[in-house]
């Protein structure tokens, strides 16, 4: 049955397209091979398009294979594993295997030499499993696309649910030149491939075409994947060899004969599209519970001695495996990662191989000589005509070197994927791709710069709208607190107005606002009861200031030193002190003796008879009690009733401060300075207690 699909399945053609020199051969004469487990291992942080991982490991740590050693930050990232096992020496940065040549974090390990792998958990049966714990244990295997991209495989696997998948496409199309790494698993790990086909259609609800695409240079992969397929509902269809016949949106077209439109993605249109390699290594994931730590990827080209496919460990130097191969660097002007299309020249031979390193190339001179200077655009329009996307290279290069990137978006730039069959057929030997990937990265960067803008302009118009809008509350407030002012100085001026008038009614004398006020005030100076309140408030006083005085003689301030003359001032102000207690002490009692005197016999009797009559004199006599008691007193004593006495007044402050809280009243730092005040000499004193325990 699979058989009769692939050779009777219909395929449809894609526009433009190039057919460069395949040069398959040399890489497949021998079998897959290894190569040796090297001394040290560099993992970078970012082997995926999305996120970097974050290290979860320290230096000095030791690690076995396939233990998590940095870990997938939000959901468009996968983590990192140890490869082998060793101790963690350096979390530094490093050269990464990329066409900036730049450097960022990387993980470094040192091998031990044993490759001790971590406990794996199996799993026997997949459909047991619901389709998030699947796609979890996909993700957390790290795998990413291993066709070249590196998009994260759960991403993929987990779309929308507007979104219902009817078509799940395997890509084994390898259309680049010089690349047999996907040729070659697919020869060695078909069963594999088609469990992993199989669980991949499982975990999308299983779609109702699932087809594994493999052009037809490939017979011996292609002889291999359908013999595995019989008995199973994976179709395996072969078509005419092109490049770049593997990309996304050029396989769909091929195999469906649908063209997905610009700016729209295949699960959009119910499809969803994977490598050949990324399906395997799912299997693996979720099978056997191994997490993606190797990988086959193909060493080839004139300057090596032997080339091939081999099984690579992460994060194994690049020189590493070229010096296993034989390799005459006198004899290669340059290293390419990736194919000779699409791949970049690598400035430094120490970068490692990562998660999407399907290929090494080594060319001799003679075998890839360098590229002779670009000439000026003669306009042929070949470059048009070879563009599987159906876009206008030509019109995209002017925009891009005048770096009109308005028009360049018009134009779909972003459809462009970057295959090089325009730079290939160019007879001005023009590198288109580089000018589109120079426009590409400076829209991008314009785009976040445009959302960084953004977002602080936002962040600033906001928090001036706050201000101003806590502006307006301060205001709101105080024309509150004016108008309630204004209104009970009013209320207060019209009470004291009416009392005015019935007082001058009653008496029947004339409107005369100062006669009245003097006689008000001269009323007051003689009234008894005001004089009392005076001289209380002046016995209070005195009062207050002998006890402040002596606390301050009985207990100095610990950081000031106290010198014998400030000691003596001090007793001197308290004698001062002392006196003014008792001169209002006498005032006070004559006074209290003027108004028994003075009232009639009735008052008198009620006065004795009055609780309120002996207030003044047992005032008196409290102030003379506690200057006694105090002047009796041992230290320890003296710093007891102060203690105590500081304690009463600190729960006062504590509910005049929670009042004025509660009341919102503009006092309130007042009371909270009193409150902190009351406790510092409240420790200040236990201290002082304690030292006389």
């Amino acid at each position: 049955m699979s058989q009769l699909i692939a050779s009777t399945a219909k395929v449809w053609t894609t526009p433009g397209g190039v057919h460069p020199p395949e040069n398959k051969t040399q890489s497949m004469r021998e079998p897959l091979g290894e190569v040796s487990i090297p001394a040290e291992l560099v993992y970078p942080l970012s082997q995926h398009i999305g996120t970097p991982a974050t290290p979860i490991v320290e230096v000095g740590e030791t690690v076995l294979a396939g233990q998590k050693i940095a870990e997938a930050v939000g959901g468009f990232s996968v983590p990192v594993h140890a490869s082998t096992s060793g101790t963690i020496t350096a979390i530094e940065p490093r050269a990464l295997p990329h066409s900036s040549g730049m450097s960022d974090i990387c993980i470094v390990l040192a091998s031990d030499g044993k490759h001790t792998f971590i406990e794996c958990e199996p799993c026997e049966d997949y459909t047991q499993l619901d389709k998030k714990t699947l796609i979890n244990k996909i993700r957390e295997a790290g795998i990413a696309g291993l066709g070249g991209a590196g998009f994260p495989t759960a991403i993929k696997l987990n779309p929308a649910s507007d979104n219902d998948i009817h078509t799940l496409i395997i890509n084994g199309t390898e259309c680049e030149p010089y690349i047999t790494a996907d040729d070659c698993l697919m020869q060695n790990y078909a069963r594999e491939l088609i469990a992993g086909t199989q669980l991949l259609a499982h975990i999308l609800g299983d779609p109702k075409r699932v087809v594994i695409g493999i052009e037809d240079n490939k017979p011996d992969a292609i002889a291999r994947v359908q013999e595995a397929a019989n008995n199973t509902d994976v179709e395996v269809v072969s078509f005419p060899t092109k490049y770049p016949s593997g990309g996304e949106k050029q396989l769909i077209q091929i195999l469906t004969g649908v063209e997905v439109p610009s700016g729209k993605i295949p699960a959009k249109m119910g499809m969803v599209i994977q490598n050949v390699g990324t399906a395997v290594a799912a299997y693996r994931a979720v099978r056997f519970g191994q997490p993606l730590t190797w990988r086959i990827t193909t060493i080839v080209g004139e300057a090596l001695k032997t080339q091939r496919n081999i099984k690579a460990l992460l994060g194994t130097p690049i020189d590493h495996i070229l010096n296993e191969h034989g390799f005459n660097a006198a004899n290669s002007p340059r290293l390419i990662m990736g194919g000779p299309m699409m791949g970049f020249a690598l400035n430094d031979s120490h970068v490692s191989l990562v998660k999407t390193t399907n290929c090494i190339i080594a060319p001799s001179h003679a075998e890839m000589p360098a590229a002779p200077p670009a000439q000026e655009c003669i306009r042929c329009g070949m470059c048009a005509e070879a563009c599987p996307a159906s876009l206008l290279p030509q019109q995209l290069y002017w925009y891009a070197k005048a770096e009109e990137y308005e028009r360049l978006q018009n134009h779909n730039l972003f459809d462009c994927i970057e295959c090089g069959a325009c730079s290939y057929v160019c007879p001005s030997n023009i590198p288109l791709v580089q000018y589109y990937r120079s426009a590409k990265g400076e829209i991008r960067q314009q785009e976040q710069d445009r959302i960084k803008s953004d977002h602080a302009r936002q962040r600033f118009e906001f928090r001036k709208q706050r201000m101003e809008q806590a502006e307006q509350e301060k205001i709101a407030k105080r024309e509150a607190r004016k108008k309630a002012a204004e209104a009970a100085k009013k209320l207060a001026a019209e009470k004291k107005a009416a009392e005015g008038d019935n007082k001058i009614s009653n008496d029947n004398t004339a409107a005369d606002p100062v006669a009245a006020a003097m006689a008000r005030v001269q009323a007051k100076q003689q009234d008894p009861a005001a004089q009392k309140a005076k001289l209380e408030r002046a016995l209070s006083s005195a009062k207050g200031r002998v006890e402040k005085l002596q606390e301050k003689l009985s207990h100095p301030d610990p950081e000031i030193e106290q010198t014998p003359e400030q000691k003596e001032k001090l007793e001197a102000q308290i004698k001062q002190a002392q006196v003014r207690l008792s001169d209002a002490e006498k005032n006070l009692a004559a006074l209290s003796t003027t108004v028994v005197s003075t009232a009639p016999q009735a008052e008198v009797s009620t006065v004795e008879a009055s609780p309120k009559q002996d207030a003044a004199s047992a005032a008196i006599e409290k102030a003379r009690a506690n200057a006694e008691a105090l002047a009796g007193m041992s230290p320890k004593d003296k710093l007891e009733k102060q203690l105590a006495s500081l304690e009463t007044r600190l729960v006062k402050a504590k509910d005049k401060l929670q009042k004025a809280e509660t009341e919102n009243s503009e006092h309130i730092e007042a009371f909270k300075t009193a409150v902190d005040k009351l406790q510092e000499k409240i420790s200040a004193t236990k201290e002082e207690l304690g030292k006389e325990n």
